[in-house]
């Protein structure tokens, strides 16, 4: 998937017509590209489509219209597309009680570089995390984290095959174990890959 540029974008104005039209078709969108890991852990997996959305919501709500301004977020949220040999996501650790997400967010230091996906019988590929900050220290994890899921050729050729794709946690303070997933997902996520990627 090629980067976003200015071009690919709605003015203020348009936006304001398209926002309905379009919000319901990323929501959507957006059905095949979540995947729960136990009843606190999420990942949402992004492209082309869905880092537009969050780039026209940023603009609008910060009423950014200067090309300076359309260009920072451009910068700000490029990286988060997939190039075609790679799986990119936003995760997230939902607790919505504060006193106890703060304990666990602290049980779980580093927990974002023990997320992995399974291609087939092929090894783990785990996360690579945060690329651009730190987003964790010495007494805590965040509960937002960036990740980069980087396939090798075969593991995208088996993907491409119609291998499974698996998903798990490997920390100890919250192990979830691998399991497969649904067509839907697997769909979505091996058309994230390029085609001359494959061997």
């Amino acid at each position: 998937m090629r980067p976003l540029t200015r071009a690919d974008l709605w003015s203020l104005e348009e936006y304001a017509e398209e926002r309905p039209r379009f919000r319901s078709q990323v929501l959507e969108h957006k059905k095949t590209r979540q995947l729960s890991l136990g009843e606190h852990a999420r990942l949402y997996f992004e492209d082309a489509l869905t880092i537009k959305y969050q780039i026209q919501e940023m603009l609008r709500i910060e009423k950014v219209f200067e090309a300076s301004g359309i260009n920072e977020e451009l910068e700000a949220y490029n990286p988060l597309i997939p190039t075609g040999h790679n799986w990119k996501a936003t995760f997230m650790l939902e607790y919505a009680d504060p006193v106890e997400r703060a304990r666990r967010l602290a049980e779980m230091i580093d927990i974002e570089d023990r997320v992995w996906l399974q291609v087939g019988d092929g090894e783990r590929i785990y996360a690579i995390a945060d690329e651009d900050i730190e987003r964790s220290n010495a007494v805590k994890t965040s509960s937002v984290h960036f990740m980069r899921f980087e396939l090798s050729p075969d593991m995208i050729t088996a993907a491409k095959r119609g291998e499974p794709i698996q998903a798990g946690i490997d920390h100890p303070a919250y192990p979830i174990e691998g399991f497969t997933l649904e067509p839907g997902i697997r769909e979505a996520l091996t058309a994230d890959l390029a085609d001359n990627a494959v061997r």
